[in-house]
């Protein structure tokens, strides 16, 4: 079926591009934009607050997106940002917010968890080397561009 690279590399590409759509449904399923699903569920994973900066560089979204997003969320007093070592900021959960992502990012988190149960270590750890290999190989040839 898949004989050539060409075919290979359009099959993970479709499958990654179902990958965001799966998170985007559930973004939906959940009455949140994807931003908004993404930084609770960035503060719910890390236990009630994260770093900002650590919300950018993992999200792929751009900045002004986040910070609108963040904004919105502060206005409905789903988080507040607290100041840490000068410019560092940090995104925390209000006693509504925690309510909020466990109403959103944490059955999102509990559907991954289900989605996994049926795997084995060995599966999951491998396919976490997979995905860093071509993360890195793919990063080397990008910087090569």
């Amino acid at each position: 079926m898949f004989d050539t690279l060409h075919d290979r590399i359009s099959r993970i590409n479709c499958l990654t591009e179902d990958i965001d759509s799966l998170y985007h449904q559930a973004a939906l399923k959940l009455g949140v934009s994807d931003s908004v699903l993404f930084i609770l569920y960035m503060i719910f994973i890390r236990g009630e607050r994260c770093f900002l900066y650590d919300i950018y560089k993992l999200s792929g979204i751009s900045k002004q997106t986040i910070n609108s997003a963040i904004r919105k969320l502060e206005i409905e007093e789903i988080v507040y940002l607290e100041k840490h070592n000068g410019k560092s900021k940090i995104v925390c959960l209000t006693e509504k917010g925690k309510s909020y992502a466990t109403r959103t990012a944490a059955k999102l988190y509990e559907a991954e968890c289900s989605a996994f149960r049926d795997w084995s270590e060995e599966e999951i750890d491998f396919y976490l080397h997979l995905i860093e290999k071509h993360n890195s190989s793919l990063r080397n040839q990008i910087e090569k561009l």
